[in-house]
């Protein structure tokens, strides 16, 4: 299980040997791995100081565990066609997260142990919160990037009525520059293909005959050139609607094809180059963009990239590791041993509030084997440990049991002090 209980019990002989019996129990119960939780001995100030930190702690601790759990969200969403490898970018101290709870060891440089408790937690929440203000910054313009993208690429979705056609048709397709003749697009329903051919000449006076030609095609129907003097085109639309045969509004535009292909062309290369790895390639057997709802097959020119990038090159500008995804890595990392030093610093100062000075007990992190197990394994601790404070731990025990001017719920109160760390909510 990715879940551990961190508590502490004070050091004395009585409580050392309680220690050893819930060690024996736990073990031969197989209800928990259990390893000793070094924490270093901090200068301790006055209790009233103690107790303000002590709710500073607790708030800081919920901040931490929030900020981690958007940050492996990010890195989910930067992720988004390797999700099955986020796990290995979710590191301490390159270490998987597990193995560094086991084996945490205090980071003197970082947090020296020698400076006041008071100090330890300012810089801890100074680092958190920086991280947070980058990670809403990036995020944003992560965000902005993924958010533009989707809405060219909604573009290409769909059939020939609503689609873009800038990665369909080309200059070639129409009469360009003529003062008199101008080339139309016409969806014709895939049964219609040879009525079509027959009577679209007839259809209004001064169409060019053999004007016509499929330039593309979907599982409905196909996108048509024909070519015809302009003073005729609202006969011709009309004539076309009564025949069951659409006149889609596109007029070529070399520029804005070319400024739409290119605007594309560079999201797509940003999201690779500043954002992502191998998050950029497109599959084949789309027009122009990956996972497309309806196929769109141009004709007359198969060599012709859809939108200035051919399916070999999109697929190679995949590889690599983006900037973003670099920043959240080694911040998540920065961010959850912070958090753990934090829990550290929680079990100390709840220790001295309530096993008092000098300062004297010792911590240890179990790792229960089995959700099924934590039950029994919380009342093996409560039955070790019900002598520091027999009165909570007989409520613990017995929940129909009150206790005068106690705040907590029973079941949240321990005679000892516990906090726990749950990672499976970073999965």
């Amino acid at each position: 299980m990715s879940e551990f209980w961190l508590i502490s019990a004070p050091g004395d002989k009585e409580n050392l040997q309680a220690l050893e019996r819930m060690n024996t129990v736990t073990s031969k119960s197989n209800l928990s791995y259990n390893t000793k939780f070094a924490i270093p001995d901090f200068k301790v100030g006055t209790l009233d100081s103690l107790v303000g930190l002590s709710d500073e702690l607790g708030k800081l601790d919920t901040f931490a565990e929030s900020l981690i759990k958007k940050m492996a969200q990010s890195v989910v969403e930067v992720m988004e066609d390797a999700k099955g490898k986020v796990q290995e970018n979710l590191l301490a101290n390159g270490a998987d997260l597990t193995s560094f709870v086991t084996h945490f060891e205090w980071d003197m440089a970082k947090y020296p142990a020698k400076q006041p408790l008071v100090g330890v937690v300012d810089t801890l929440a100074k680092q958190l919160a920086q991280i947070e203000t980058d990670l809403k910054s990036r995020t944003a313009a992560f965000n902005t990037l993924k958010t533009n993208l989707e809405n060219l690429e909604k573009k290409s979705m769909g059939n020939l009525f609503t689609r873009t056609l800038s990665d369909i048709v080309s200059k070639e397709d129409f009469v360009l520059d003529s003062e008199y003749l101008i080339t139309l697009l016409v969806i014709v329903p895939k049964p219609s293909y040879t009525e079509w051919q027959k009577t679209y000449e007839s259809l209004s006076d001064m169409v060019v005959p053999r004007s016509t030609k499929l330039i593309a095609e979907d599982k409905e129907g196909g996108l048509f050139t024909v070519t015809l003097f302009r003073k005729v085109i609202d006969d011709f639309k009309t004539k076309a609607k009564e025949n069951k045969f659409t006149v889609r509004e596109f007029y070529y535009d070399e520029t804005e094809i070319k400024r739409e292909r290119e605007e594309m062309t560079r999201l797509l290369s940003d999201k690779k180059q500043q954002y992502q790895t191998s998050c950029v390639a497109l599959k084949k057997g789309s027009s122009t963009f990956p996972d497309h709802k309806v196929k769109v097959t141009p004709l007359g020119n198969p060599d012709r990239p859809a939108a200035g990038h051919t399916d070999r090159e999109r697929e190679s500008e995949g590889e690599g590791e983006g900037p973003l995804l670099r920043w959240l890595k080694v911040n998540f990392s920065e961010a959850f041993i912070a958090w753990i030093h934090i829990k550290a610093l929680r079990v100390f100062v709840e220790s001295v509030l309530r096993y008092g000075l000098p300062v004297n007990f010792q911590a240890v992190l179990l790792q229960p084997h089995k959700k099924s197990a934590t039950k029994r394994l919380r009342e093996v601790l409560n039955s070790v440990f019900r002598h520091l404070d027999e009165v909570a731990a007989a409520s613990v025990l017995d929940a129909s049991v009150e206790i005068p001017g106690l705040q907590l719920n029973n079941q949240d109160y321990f005679p000892y002090v516990y906090f726990h760390i749950d990672l499976s909510l970073l999965d």
